[in-house]
């Protein structure tokens, strides 16, 4: 059977592809393959909820995190457990990326989610 696309055609050219994964973030760019791999982490103050670190910088502070502050893992099972914490360091992860790549329009971010997930959980 041949494919019924052209090759490329259900991921543009200006799109960046996000698997929020429990243990890694993973973001695509067309054209250059995997730009982060990165673990789901936050640091946050504990008081101020502001971020400390992120990824790998916050993952070093799992079991060793300075007082007043946390590090936590946003995702659970494979879907977001505190969504707040998921947004900011999606927001984190995505300024990174826009940040080293020259994008010719604003580009559609595609998130992966897993096919058993209930509509409140997408």
């Amino acid at each position: 059977m041949r494919w019924p696309f052209k090759t490329g055609s259900l991921f543009p050219a200006n799109a960046i592809a996000v698997d929020l994964g429990t243990a890694n973030t993973l973001i695509y760019v067309k054209g250059e393959g995997i730009v982060l791999n990165e673990p789901s982490v936050v640091a946050l103050d504990r008081e101020t909820k502001k971020i400390k670190g992120v990824g790998l910088e916050a993952k070093r502070m799992l079991g060793r995190t300075p007082e007043g502050v946390i590090a936590v893992r946003p995702m659970k099972d494979g879907v977001i457990a505190d969504f707040d914490v998921t947004e900011k360091m999606l927001r984190y992860f995505l300024a990174l990326i826009i940040e080293n790549h020259v994008f010719k329009v604003k580009p559609r971010v595609i998130v992966c989610v897993p096919s058993g997930i209930t509509e409140v959980e997408k």
